[in-house]
């Protein structure tokens, strides 16, 4: 989640809102499937990445492009992303009725984990491990495209100066629909798989965007690789001292689960704005050895 919002920070340069609409969509992509279908999320993956995918690439060039052509502000335009957010809940929310009334998915108003079609792997769900050899695969193909590819060099050299680019002949603009498609297929794909742990409703990707945020902000917005980094340590983070909460304190903790990425965002703000990529941590590391 928090990779693909980084990357439509760096095309844009504008905090999306909406990023947790796509995570939504490949929830109830996945879901729908799965429930109608009788398609398994794990095999429904390629097609959550299609769909969340062609989401993005149409919130793009539907509402961000025409606005930023026009000299829009960057606080207009984070509006926008909150309003598309907005619409999204309200789609998703009539989707999830359709879902109930007419194809009689009982629980698609707030449908459940979806556990109950998960594997089990050395005695652990799937998913456990799906997820992270997925996030590894997903990570180095993201560092041979950008770093071994034409294609990849011309997306680095519109991150860092799209302007320059296109005097050289780079076509920034399909940069920018290649790298929102990228980060809506990834939103869903982390959706499909989220889905797998906990369920939801269809305002569930606007309540983990607190953690996207603090995941991006951790690793740093100028920083593919950072947001996997910071991914995980809010992600292992929240889970890691909500269950030393309730093991100290008891169960009445539990609900303040959602506070913690908000604290660990507040604090890097505070202590480390750039994010930890922003740290020269070889030069910190030599004179620590010192």
């Amino acid at each position: 989640m928090s990779t693909g919002l980084t990357l439509t920070y760096l095309t844009t340069r504008v905090p999306n809102f909406a990023h947790g609409a796509f995570v939504t969509v490949g929830m109830y992509t996945s879901f729908a499937l799965l429930r109608v279908n009788k398609i398994n999320p794990y095999e429904s993956l390629p097609l959550s990445f299609l769909v969340g995918g062609l989401v993005a690439v149409g919130m793009y060039v539907i509402v961000l492009r025409p606005l930023a052509k026009r000299g829009a502000p960057i606080i207009s335009l984070m509006i926008a992303t909150l309003a598309v957010d907005i619409v999204f809940i309200g789609i998703l929310g009539i989707y999830s009725d359709y879902l109930y009334t007419v194809k009689k998915v009982f629980d698609a108003k707030l449908f459940y984990a979806l556990t109950s079609v998960d594997f089990r792997f050395l005695g652990v769900d799937g998913v456990v491990v799906i997820a992270p050899v997925s996030l590894a695969a997903i990570t180095a193909s993201l560092y041979l495209v950008l770093t071994r590819t034409r294609f990849g060099i011309a997306m680095r050299a519109t991150v860092e100066n799209p302007n320059l680019a296109k005097i050289v002949g780079i076509n920034t603009e399909a940069i920018s629909l290649v790298s929102w498609f990228v980060a809506g297929g990834l939103a869903a794909i982390a959706g499909t798989l989220y889905s797998f742990w906990q369920g939801g409703e269809p305002d569930i990707g606007s309540i983990l965007l607190i953690a996207m945020f603090a995941g991006s902000i951790l690793g740093g917005l100028k920083s593919i690789y950072g947001a996997v980094a910071g991914g995980l340590i809010v992600g292992g983070g929240e889970i890691l001292l909500t269950t030393l909460g309730i093991e100290v304190f008891g169960s009445w903790v539990a609900p303040y689960q959602p506070g913690i990425p908000l604290l660990m965002m507040v604090i890097t703000l505070l202590v480390l704005p750039g994010g930890i990529t922003s740290v020269n941590w070889r030069q910190l590391l030599s004179r620590g050895g010192r």
